[in-house]
Parts: structure tokens; sequence; C-alpha cells
């Protein structure tokens, strides 16, 4: 679906509705994207107030007791589970994950841990497609 940003509560709602009692988003998408402008419109949409910022630089950001926000691109999928993060995967909330690749998927899958892909392409400046699916 192609949406803008205030449109963004429509994805976020689908996240809640495919997720009701948490679990993991895989986002992907290029650079600038918007995976993190996603991530704060989801963050907005459970009522929290926290300025949401990309973690790219601590792989983990954790807004509250029911959102976590990671960031594999610097660290990659191998130092991910070095640092034993798949257990924080398992923590009860939503778990969005940026630059997840199949490696993760497949291992949430095996662990049976909820999962959707949500693929964001820049349309332009004003606005993204979104393309929301079962892992």
């Amino acid at each position: 679906m192609k949406l803008t940003l205030s449109e963004l509560p429509q994805v976020c709602e689908r996240i809640a509705t495919e997720l009701p009692h948490g679990g993991v988003v895989v986002l992907q998408g290029d650079l600038a994207s918007g995976k993190t402008t996603l991530t704060q419109a989801f963050a907005r949409y459970l009522g929290m107030d926290d300025t949401v910022t990309s973690p790219t630089f601590s792989l983990q950001q954790r807004y509250g007791e029911k959102l976590y926000h990671y960031d594999l691109y610097n660290y990659g999928f191998d130092k991910f589970l070095s640092l034993g993060m798949m257990e924080e995967l398992e923590r009860e909330g939503y778990h969005l994950v940026e630059w997840g690749d199949d490696t993760l998927i497949d291992l949430l899958k095996r662990c049976g841990i909820d999962c959707l892909i949500l693929k964001i392409t820049k349309c332009d400046e004003q606005s993204r497609y979104y393309e929301v699916q079962r892992a």
C-alpha cells in the first residue's frame, strides 16, 4: 500500500492486528527508506511519548515495557547472536528490527517466534510503499 507519512497509523494498525500480543517485525528497505520513521509512528500508535531514534550504534533501544528497536546494519546477524540478542526477541512486546535478513527470519520461524516482514520502498519524499507479510 502506498502511503504518506500522515497515513502511517494504517501500517501500525496492520502490525497490531497481525501481532495482537506482540512479536517481531523485520523492517526491510534501503537507507533512508523510513524504517526508523515507521518505528517512531508505531511508538506513537502505542501511546508513547518517547523520542525514538535509530539504534545504529547501540544495536538496541527500549521504549517503555512494550517496544524494542534494533538495528543490525553496523553489527550484522552474527554479532547480534553472539551478544545473546535472540533472547531479547523472546521478551513480551513488539520488536522492530531494521536490516533483518532471511537468516534472522528463518531462525525466528524455527524458534516459533511470531514474525512479520515489512518491506518499505521510497516512492518520493512524501510517500512510501509498504508491503506487510507473515514470515
